[in-house]
Order: structure tokens, then C-alpha cells, then sequence
């Protein structure tokens, strides 16, 4: 590929709308962790930002509470309740009473490791407690799997939570 003055500036303004977009959820990100103690765990700190109810639900249900209250260091790609409400409600409630099931889906949703916002940007898979890898794609603000992160990088005492827009499953 030749190297023109159009191509240059594509690329420019190509690296300046990923900034952008990366830079406009750290500030969400930072708005949001700013309402957050560092000393909660992620389970506390889940429950104070007052948008996963669905998400403690479902944690409970499978017995993971004292799990994400550990030492860790754990990375959650946490649901909201709005990416729960959109698992039409016959299959949510089949879900949460199905502890297997659940718990293999909730841990799809949890890496073991310490994985902020920046070290996301270089990935383009990480391995799940569940077992299988997600995918994570940063070409167009930050997916992983098919859900969008919202807010990144609310930090906990004992890991990381990126807010994502879809509950993800396992395949």
C-alpha cells in the first residue's frame, strides 16, 4: 500500500476515533469508579453501584458469592440488569434454576486474572474460569464476544469489573 496524504490521514483519523472512544470510557469509567471504595470487594461493589441486581441474583443462585468475595485478582465482565432483561424471561428463569448452567455462564463472564482497560486494548481472547476463551475485538470501542463494554475499569479490592451491555455465553 502506497503512502499517500489520503491514506496518512485515514489512518490518522482512524487512531484519533479509537482514542476518542477509548478515552470517552475511561472517563465513564472514572465517573463511575469515582462512587466506588477500593476497599469492596467485587461483590460489594457491585452491589453498590445499584445496576446488577439480575447479575447478584444469579451469583447467589449459583453459590459464587463467597468466590468473588476472594482474594482473586478476578476481571468481571459484568451484565447490567437491562443486558439481563433482554434474555427473554422463560430462558432467564430456566437459567437460575439450573445451578450448572448457571454458574458455567456466570464464570464465562469472569477471567482470573487483573485485566484494566489498558491490558484489554492488547488482547484478543482471554481464558475464562468457565474454561473457554472470549473473544475481544477494539476496532470499534471495546466488544467482547457481542457485548459492548459501557464502563471500564471500576476497580475493586480484589479485581476489576468492565460494565458490558449483553450477558455473553459460553458456547
Amino acid at each position: 500500500m502506497k503512502n499517500t496524504p489520503r491514506s496518512n490521514l485515514k489512518m490518522i483519523v482512524g487512531i484519533f476515533g479509537l482514542i476518542a472512544v477509548f478515552t470517552s470510557a475511561i472517563a465513564m469509567a472514572g465517573q463511575y469508579s469515582s462512587k466506588m471504595s477500593n476497599n469492596k470487594d467485587i461483590v460489594d461493589t457491585a452491589i453498590e453501584a445499584k445496576s446488577f441486581s439480575t447479575l447478584l441474583t444469579a451469583v447467589k443462585q449459583a453459590g459464587l458469592v463467597d468466590a468473588l468475595r476472594g482474594q482473586g485478582p478476578y476481571t468481571l465482565f459484568a451484565p447490567t440488569d437491562e443486558a439481563f432483561a433482554k434474555i427473554p424471561k422463560d430462558k432467564l428463569q430456566a437459567l437460575l434454576k439450573n445451578k450448572e448452567a448457571l454458574t458455567a455462564v456466570l464464570t464465562y463472564h469472569v477471567i482470573p486474572a487483573n485485566v484494566t482497560a489498558d491490558k484489554v486494548m492488547t488482547l484478543t481472547s482471554a481464558k475464562t474460569l468457565q474454561g473457554q476463551s472470549i473473544s475481544i475485538d477494539t476496532s470499534n470501542g471495546v466488544k467482547v464476544n457481542d457485548a459492548n463494554v459501557i464502563k471500564a475499569d471500576v476497580m475493586a479490592s480484589n479485581g476489576v469489573i468492565h460494565v458490558i451491555d449483553q450477558v455473553i455465553m459460553p458456547n
